[in-house]
């Protein structure tokens, strides 16, 4: 059985989009950037944690396997995470204005053999700004609960003037990653 350590919408939508059944975990693990940690090391921990955190929740493990993930905006060394706040999203769509950012989506799988990671790197260009335009996005209630206050999926897909890397990763859950992580061999059965 394959179970999600996340809530997130767009990590199911993904998954069934593989054909894969399973279930959420509800896993509460903190993410907080430690001083000294590089994005790329931050993102690898934080799914790793909740990976683990799914597998000792888990009584039954012997078919069982752990699928969790995160997903950082990265612009220079300062990681984005989920605005709350106007103010914040406000910032963060006026940093990420006519410049091109990392994202960074971490994938880690734990079942009863062991441990497995991945780590997705995408670049993403945004077309410049204008005011009006992310005040008219933040009214939409779109950027919250979105790494860098945005959904590539959703609106501000017309911000987006070049993806290099993977779509599915900076939604959330990069699929080939998942896929070879998951050891998925045959995706049109």
């Amino acid at each position: 059985m394959l179970y999600l350590a996340s809530q997130s919408p767009r990590r199911r939508e993904l998954l069934a989009q593989l054909g894969l059944v399973h279930e959420v975990l509800r896993i509460d693990v903190p993410e907080l950037r430690s001083p000294v940690e590089t994005p790329v090391h931050y993102v690898q921990r934080v799914a790793r944690e909740k990976a683990d955190a799914g597998w000792a929740h888990l009584v039954a493990r012997d078919t069982a396997v752990v699928l969790a993930a995160d997903t950082e905006v990265v612009l220079g060394d300062q990681v984005f995470g989920k605005p709350t706040t106007v103010e914040e999203a406000r910032a963060m769509l006026h940093r990420l204005s006519g410049r091109t950012h990392q994202v960074l989506s971490a994938v880690c799988v734990v079942d009863a053999s062991g441990r497995r990671e991945a780590l997705c790197r995408s670049e993403v260009s945004f077309t410049p700004l204008e005011s009006e335009d992310i005040e008219h996005y933040i009214a939409t209630g779109e950027p919250f609960g979105k790494a860098g206050g945005y959904a590539i999926q959703g609106r501000a897909a017309a911000f987006v003037r070049h993806l290099s890397g993977s779509y599915s990763g900076v939604m959330g859950l990069p699929l080939c990653e998942t896929a070879q992580l998951l050891g998925l061999r045959h995706l049109a059965d």
